[in-house]
């Protein structure tokens, strides 16, 4: 169960660290190229707003970048079986669930296993 929770948080928090370093180097997040949503971000950009926060701000790619890199640092002390890092999985599923859709539906799932195997 420890490697399925490490495989959802990889697939999540990698893809922000991924993205929002992307950003911050290139400029923008991915966003599709065609069709009826090209150029547009994602539902989370609408919470990001909600709270006051531009989603394609500078800010918001360094909370996405950062968000992810400590993801996969308590992850990584989580499977080292450190003895703060069960908390702070729960910590940062909690914090994940605004990533509208997948990012809530992953870090759902990741709490979920968490609490059936604590």
């Amino acid at each position: 169960m420890r490697w399925l929770i490490a495989i959802l948080v990889i697939t999540s928090a990698g893809w922000m660290l991924f993205d929002g370093g992307r950003a911050l180097i290139v400029g923008d997040y991915i966003t599709p190229k065609s069709g009826q949503h090209a150029g547009e971000l994602g539902p989370w950009a609408k919470v990001a707003e909600a709270v006051g926060i531009d989603p394609r701000s500078t800010v918001m790619k360094l909370i996405f970048a950062l968000y992810g890199l400590a993801y996969l640092v308590v992850m990584l002390a989580f499977l080292m079986n450190v003895s703060w890092a069960w908390w702070g999985m729960i910590i940062l599923a909690v914090f994940g669930l605004w990533y509208l859709p997948f990012g809530t539906m992953i870090n759902i799932l990741i709490i979920v296993l968490l609490l059936i195997r604590p």
